[in-house]
């Protein structure tokens, strides 16, 4: 199986991984970003990418809105080695009220 998306090895220092939770499911972005990103950016790429069903392991959703999510940013680490940025729900496990 080829995926087009870059491994974590080749992750720049000024770039970072996208990691999003909708509706239950999860996946990355297929590309890095960069990591001084807006939240703004984030939110439109993430939103733009699930729309399309260009989100490994996320079915592809026209309606899908992430203005209420939380985005929050992670600095690499030894067990990480690169920048993670985590749009996810407020609510658990991607599950709305």
């Amino acid at each position: 199986m080829h995926h087009n998306r870059a491994s974590n090895a080749t992750i720049q220092a000024h770039q970072a991984r996208v990691n999003i939770t909708w509706r239950g499911h999860n996946g990355d972005l297929p590309d890095p970003v960069t990591r001084e990103a807006s939240l703004h950016e984030v939110l439109q790429w993430v939103t733009e990418a699930v729309q399309h069903g260009d989100v490994p392991g996320i079915p592809a959703d026209v309606q899908a809105d992430f203005r209420d999510f939380v985005v929050d940013r992670f600095a690499a680490t030894a067990a990480r080695p690169y920048h993670l940025i985590q749009v996810r729900p407020k609510t658990p496990f991607g599950v709305g009220t």
